[in-house]
């Protein structure tokens, strides 16, 4: 009996080293490993595009890197290694420890407005780094990451700002940690510029323009050390780093957010005549970093221009009297959206969107004795970030309440705005 004991114990500890020596190397295959991964732009002036190129460099490397291409955007794809070249797929097989993969960026791009949201001329460029490096994905361990470094090749008298915190001359840390490949993303100004920048609160903010522009860059600089610390007092997650750029004709005259990043056209106003602010507008895009599915692009447009009114009401920009103004005049353009449900918002859906917002904020403050407001709901959809649908919209809200709220109701934002009577 004692031996069979013996045994069994011994079979006992015999497992338990097994299990132990599995889980060490369980660990260590776990272990993070990098390799280093460089985009080099190499930009000369009055030139039409940029010669790029992938450097990747490491013990190991992926096996395998896909990547989505516009045709219109890239071509002349070219490696010492295994290449496949499809009309909108390209795979890449790096080999050894160093290999590199180059290509050409066409920079211009119009709208079907006429105007640019991507431009080149003899002294800047103005584009967006995700437009740059095509759309990627890697096949590699799951251990294995990337360091990736943005880095420009510039003609003399040029220099260059991005989203990203300076890794040399020229040169950009790219770091993502929700991906295993850093891409370089957001909106990017290289050229003979001017740059001014102040840290408000957490927030390193620069404002950036070629030499000779009319932006107004201190201006722009001032309006948002008064109005960002309200904005952060909804979003305080808010990216460390923020990057405005702006041009004129012949880019778009709007505004466009990107990661970390704003395009604004230097006509643009800080606050329109209708109480509303393009500015802000886009930084609250920023800070939800949301996209509706396929109907639900007025809940993006329609909280952006929610908070650009309701930060500059909140920092004392606008009084009581203009506030109630704006909201009068979105209503009157909101009776034009039959619904809010659409691919793309409009101008009257977005309006009619804010008054949603006006109606979700008033009912979550009643239910929950001024407890909770939309600002709550807010915080959350910018701490998910992703994707946004009604149902979550409802869910999030009816968390935020404590039930769910009539102002939320398909049936009621599907039905046309009534007018008042006479």
């Amino acid at each position: 009996m004692i031996a069979r004991l013996l045994r069994s114990r011994l079979g006992r500890a015999a497992l338990l080293g097994l299990a132990s020596l599995a889980a060490a190397g369980s660990a260590s295959a776990a272990k993070i490993a990098y390799y280093d991964a460089t985009y080099r732009a190499s930009f000369k002036a009055g030139v039409d595009h940029a010669q790029v190129a992938l450097e990747l460099n490491g013990e190991k490397l992926p096996s395998k890197v896909v990547l989505q291409v516009d045709p219109k955007r890239y071509r002349n794809f070219r490696s010492n290694e295994p290449l496949e070249v499809g009309a909108k797929e390209i795979v890449w097989r790096p080999q050894g420890q160093h290999s590199t993969l180059h290509y050409e960026f066409i920079v211009n791009h119009q709208r079907s407005s006429g105007s640019y949201d991507s431009y080149i001329t003899d002294s800047w460029a103005l584009f967006r780094g995700d437009k740059m490096t095509p759309s990627t994905r890697v096949t590699s361990a799951r251990n294995l990451r990337s360091r990736t470094v943005l880095q420009f090749d510039l003609p003399t008298g040029w220099s260059a700002v991005t989203p990203y915190p300076s890794a040399g001359e020229h040169a950009f840390r790219v770091d993502d940690p929700t991906r295993r490949f850093d891409e370089p993303e957001g909106w990017m100004l290289i050229g003979k510029i001017g740059v001014r920048s102040e840290r408000i609160e957490h927030v390193n903010t620069l404002i950036a323009a070629p030499e000779g522009e009319s932006a107004r860059r201190q201006d722009a600089l001032a309006f948002i050390n008064w109005n960002l610390p309200k904005l952060l007092d909804v979003f305080p997650d808010f990216p460390k780093r923020v990057l405005i750029v702006s041009a004129g004709d012949p880019m778009w005259r709007g505004g466009l957010s990107g990661p970390a990043s704003i395009f604004l056209h230097s006509d643009r106003p800080l606050i329109s005549e209708n109480r509303t602010s393009p500015l802000l507008h886009e930084l609250v895009h920023v800070a939800l970093g949301i996209r509706g599915d396929n109907e639900s692009d007025w809940i993006v447009e329609g909280l952006a221009e929610f908070y650009s009114i309701q930060t500059l009401r909140r920092s004392g920009g606008i009084g009581q009297k203009r506030y109630e103004q704006a909201m009068d005049n979105l209503e009157k353009w909101a009776r034009r959206a039959p619904t809010l449900f659409a691919k793309a918002s409009t101008g009257a859906t977005t309006a009619r969107a804010v008054l949603v917002f006006q109606q979700v904020d008033a009912e979550i403050r009643a239910v929950t004795q001024g407890k909770a407001s939309l600002d709550d709901v807010a915080r959350k959809l910018a701490a998910d970030r992703g994707e946004i649908s009604l149902i979550q919209l409802q869910e999030i809200a009816q968390a935020v309440a404590g039930r769910p709220l009539q102002s939320l109701q398909r049936d009621r934002l599907t039905k046309p705005v009534v007018e008042p009577g006479p």
